[in-house]
């Protein structure tokens, strides 16, 4: 290999046309766009720069901001200028846009961005996007000028209204006077607008007295409903009270006050609260209800105090069977006797515990009793009572089976508390209409029902047909065989 001197070596460098790398050769286009996507970098890094890092300035030697746009403009101007005219044409020319003054603005890029303030006798951040040649780069967003209305609150009450409905920004502290206010619930009322009323009355009720408040809506009845169900919603029940008693409504504070019984947790104490409001100006059947009411927890007291000493002594057979699952006290009337038919059912109507008693003293209907006692009983399979219910002796001391409600709810009532198929028949044979006592016997696999109404109605082809349904050599089928062979029994097909 031939080894050249050092001078032959650059000699032969610098004659050959290919030229080594140097950092000094600024002679090409391609170190132009180098150049320019330098001070884009630049441009950039200011943008993303932190907010502490801001605070520092760079300067060139020229005294322009680094960064600056004057700066990014004078670097471009020097490169070109030190390039010359472009040799290869392999690479197009670079047309830049034309640049903005210079007086223009003296901020850096990332504080015009950010908007900080530098030192020195630079434009202010309000001042640069004043400039008219700036504006043309970065113009200014105005809202349309119906818009500026939403920032001023000189409101009339219809525009208030107007606002509330449409969800916008609105303020009612701006109403001072009794007049104005008073205007503005009028307006809330004649948009018909339940939501705006109920707000509108909310302010009332903070900026006025509540006897100017009672007094004004005294004449507006449908502020007034707006303003009832608003504090019985939030459980102002004094307020509500005082209301009532200024609008002369004696029987609805009456029954304002009555409804405080829910507070209270202690049957004692709600006993006593009970009978302090029997005194209170109720509505005569209102009047009749409370009494009731207090009866009835006065009787359940007793009687709960009663079952619990015998139950936990263990003297009564009937708890041990069927422990009690809850309390008594504050049950409503049903479920109470209930209780007593399940627990208390035959003792005498002197106690308080007793079916009877409770029957009359509540003046409970027949059908309500019937129905109430025949499921206590039927839980218990006590099938003798159930059948003492409705069985009734005639003046030549016959018995027949009477019912207030009819027999076919009987049966469903007995079915569910599953009683045998002999009791569920006995009930099905009393049905009176012949379709629906056949649907429930079938329902109910009663075939002695369904045989039996089948003879009555002399029906001889439904028998034959039923017959086909029961087992072979059953009692029901050697039954509808003899039926059949009866001579005597007119067939009507």
């Amino acid at each position: 290999m031939m080894i050249r001197s050092k001078p032959d070596e650059d000699e032969y460098w610098n004659s050959s046309k290919f030229k080594a790398f140097t950092f000094d050769d600024e002679d090409d286009d391609f170190t132009r766009l180098k150049e320019s996507k330098r001070a884009v970098n630049s441009i950039r890094s200011l943008v993303e720069e932190e907010d502490e890092e801001d605070d520092v300035e760079k300067v060139s030697w020229s005294g322009e901001p680094v960064g600056s746009i004057s700066w990014s403009v004078k670097e471009t101007e020097s490169s070109i200028r030190s390039t010359g005219e472009v040799r290869d044409q392999s690479f197009p020319k670079i047309h830049t846009a034309p640049s903005l003054p210079k007086n223009s603005s003296g901020y850096s890029l990332s504080s015009l961005f950010k908007g900080k303030a530098k030192t020195g006798n630079f434009q202010s951040f309000s001042e640069s996007f004043g400039d008219p040649s700036i504006r043309n780069y970065a113009p200014e967003l105005r809202k349309p000028k119906s818009e500026y209305k939403d920032y001023v609150s000189d409101w009339t009450p219809e525009e208030t209204v107007k606002r509330m409905q449409q969800g916008k920004v609105y303020s009612l502290e701006k109403f001072h006077s009794l007049q104005d206010k008073l205007l503005l619930l009028d307006e809330a009322v004649n948009a018909h607008d339940g939501n705006v009323i109920t707000a509108v009355l909310i302010y009332l009720k903070k900026s006025l007295s509540k006897e100017i408040l009672f007094r004004e809506l005294i004449t507006r009845e449908i502020a007034l409903r707006h303003y009832i169900h608003y504090l019985k919603e939030i459980g102002e029940q004094k307020l509500l009270v005082e209301l009532f008693k200024s609008l002369d409504r004696t029987e609805d504070m009456a029954l304002m006050q009555y409804r405080d019984h829910l507070n209270i947790r202690d049957e004692n104490k709600r006993r006593d609260f009970l009978k302090n409001c029997l005194s209170l100006p109720f509505s005569p059947d209102d009047a009749t209800h409370v009494q009731d009411h207090y009866t009835l927890l006065e009787r359940q007291i007793i009687i709960e105090a009663n079952d619990k000493q015998v139950e936990s002594s263990g003297q009564a057979d009937i708890f041990k069977k069927y422990p009690r699952k809850a309390s008594i006290l504050n049950m409503p009337i049903i479920t109470t006797l209930y209780y007593s038919c399940f627990y208390h059912y035959g003792e005498s109507d002197g106690t308080f515990s007793s079916p009877a008693n409770i029957r009359k003293t509540f003046r409970i209907s027949d059908k309500q009793f019937l129905l109430t006692c025949l499921g206590a009983r039927a839980k218990l399979k006590a099938w003798f009572d159930v059948d003492a219910l409705f069985t009734t002796k005639n003046w030549l001391g016959y018995t027949k089976k009477r019912s207030p409600i009819g027999f076919h709810r009987i049966v469903d009532i007995l079915q569910k508390n599953n009683a045998p198929v002999q009791v569920l028949q006995d009930y099905v044979n009393l049905v009176e209409d012949a379709e629906q006592k056949i649907s429930l016997a079938q329902k109910y696999k009663c075939h002695d029902v369904i045989i039996n109404t089948y003879r009555d109605l002399k029906d001889r082809q439904q028998l034959i047909v039923y017959r086909g349904k029961v087992e072979r050599g059953s009692s029901e089928y050697r039954k509808i065989e003899e039926i059949l062979s009866n001579s005597q029994i007119r067939w009507k097909n």
